[in-house]
């Protein structure tokens, strides 16, 4: 069972997750991240490391994310590759805490 990013990576995209990730299983867009389920090993370095708390084990993502189980899995087929630490988005402190940013999720790569 692999890890999902759920909706409070969304317009922050900080990446202290993809910096110990063991196997590179990160996928960046324009405005957020995900992490391909398949490549995933389930180790659970990168929940910790988030400091947005948006990191679930698949059978924990609370129901109301649960989407994003597919927007993963579609998504990191789609996106580029990302195995490194890279600065967050401006004004990802302001974004950090606002609910219901599920209509801010943009298709793009960055």
């Amino acid at each position: 069972m692999a890890y999902v990013v759920a909706e409070p990576c969304i317009n922050c995209k900080f990446t202290d997750c993809v910096d110990v990730c063991p196997v590179d299983c990160f996928y960046e867009g324009k405005n957020f991240l995900v992490i391909h389920p398949e490549d995933c090993i389930d180790c659970g370095a990168c929940e910790p490391e988030c400091p947005v708390e948006a990191i679930y084990e698949e059978d924990e993502l609370p129901a109301k994310w649960e989407h994003y189980i597919e927007v993963n899995a579609e998504y990191a087929e789609k996106w580029p590759n990302i195995d490194a630490k890279t600065d967050a988005m401006p004004g990802a402190d302001e974004w950090r805490n606002r609910e219901d940013k599920g209509a801010e999720l943009s298709p793009d790569a960055p």
